[in-house]
């Protein structure tokens, strides 16, 4: 059987096994436990609400007026013809197909990411090889794409994102599209996708910074300025543009206070996978404002300078960084938007021999996925728990996923240093060994 053969039947058995696990799910009685499940649906990803919204929009009747309906006009727009012309069935087939451009779009930027990573590890090695018998890390082989998408099809999280018909399954799309359009350098792109995800999301704004990195890369010295002006200047103007298109639709901006002021002030509480609904619960009220700062501050600011001064060499993990970021600290997540980035590893499976805490965040991902259910249960049904045991689950998830990006990070700078100096450096006749503290 030859390659050509044999890859195209990776990919139709990948995409077939992951369309069938997703439409066997998707039965009634699946599909309703699951989309009422708070780790799969969340206040701004929930399709009763959206469908609820929808309905309130043909009667007439104001969709921001309550406290009800939080996605953006242009996605009411988008939902409102999705139910019009679809029915039960072609909605969950349309749900299952974007899942699978998604997972196309990660494959294929994974394919071309990988061809610069090569081609900046061969330049590093042929600048720093000084000595003849010092050792260099294996360059990094470029990884099947029917076994990237596949990492992200057969994902546990992907799949009950996509059988609770959850809006992330759009979100997780755009973001690869930007992704996508990030390692192909196209501006209008990056600034269409990451405008988009920024009026729905807001944490999305970040990405704009590894989006710069990627188009100015190519640029010398003096076309940087004018082009990182061009980039400003297309990225506010769609995103003036998508708030007038939005101001059209309502006939109002009432939909900002229901859309990016419900992210950031969080008036809803009900719990979910993150960790602002417990500690705002349990709050004094005169300290709300000040921690909200302190928390958007966090997940918005905090990081952003620093870890594109650190890896502005490597714009994708950047960009990774941020996803996982916002995944970890946003007011509302899902296991949509922690499945989204963990899909990304694939990416840097040149990493993986100088990561040291992959067994550590392993078992805490196995442990808080098996037992948040059976704290839940013994939460609200059986009444033998309370909020604390939930909230420590949801911590402890939290904590494997910052273990997980520092470890990637770290090795990230490893790899780096490796290349460099090579893979055994010797101090004082010893051989030197790079910890992190």
């Amino acid at each position: 059987m030859s390659k050509k053969i044999m890859f195209k039947t990776e990919w139709l058995f990948y995409y077939t096994l992951a369309g069938v696990i997703r439409f066997l799910l998707m039965k009634p009685r699946y599909q309703e436990i699951i989309s009422d499940r708070v780790e799969v649906s969340t206040s701004l990803n929930s399709w009763k609400r959206v469908t609820e919204g929808v309905h309130l929009r043909n009667f007439g009747i104001d969709p921001y007026s309550g406290d009800l309906f939080h996605e953006t006009p242009l996605c009411l727009e988008a939902f409102s013809l999705m139910q019009k012309f679809l029915n039960d069935t072609f909605l969950k087939l349309f749900f299952i197909f974007t899942d699978f451009t998604t997972a196309w779009l990660i494959a294929a930027t994974a394919k071309n990411y990988f061809t610069e990573v090569v081609k900046r590890e061969k330049e590093e090695i042929k600048i720093n090889k000084i000595e003849k018998n010092r050792q260099y890390p294996i360059l990094p082989e470029r990884p099947s794409m029917p076994h990237v998408a596949a990492v992200y099809l057969l994902n546990p999280f992907i799949i009950l994102n996509c059988v609770g018909l959850t809006t992330t399954v759009f979100t997780n799309f755009l973001f690869s599209l930007a992704l996508y359009s990030m390692i192909k350098r196209s501006i209008f792109f990056s600034c269409l996708t990451i405008s988009i995800l920024t009026l729905q999301g807001l944490y999305p704004a970040t990405l704009m910074v590894p989006a710069t990195i990627y188009i100015l890369r190519d640029k010398n010295e003096n076309e940087k300025f004018i082009s990182i002006m061009k980039i400003i200047f297309i990225f506010f103007t769609i995103l003036s543009l998508l708030f007038y298109i939005s101001y059209i639709i309502v006939g109002s901006f009432s939909f900002i206070e229901n859309t990016i002021g419900f992210i950031l002030t969080v008036p809803d509480l009900r719990p979910n996978i993150g960790l602002y609904w417990y500690f705002f619960t349990e709050m004094f009220e005169h300290f709300r404002w000040l921690f909200i700062a302190s928390f958007q501050i966090n997940v918005n600011l905090l990081y952003v300078v620093p870890l594109a001064l650190k890896l502005r060499r490597d714009p994708m993990l950047l960009a990774f960084s941020y996803l996982a970021i916002a995944a970890i600290f946003k007011s509302y997540p899902s296991i949509g938007d922690v499945g989204f980035y963990m899909s990304l590893l694939p990416l840097w499976k040149h990493l993986f021999q100088h990561m040291q805490q992959v067994f550590i965040v392993g078992c805490f991902m196995l442990f808080c996925t098996a037992f948040a259910p059976t704290v839940w249960h013994l939460w609200i049904f059986s009444r033998s728990a309370n909020a604390n045991f939930y909230f420590g689950v949801t911590l402890a998830f939290a904590i494997a996923q910052i273990f997980l990006l520092t470890d990637i990070l770290f090795a990230s700078v490893k790899r780096e240093f490796a290349m460099r100096h090579g893979l055994h450096l010797e101090i004082n006749g010893e051989k030197a060994k790079l910890l992190l503290e």
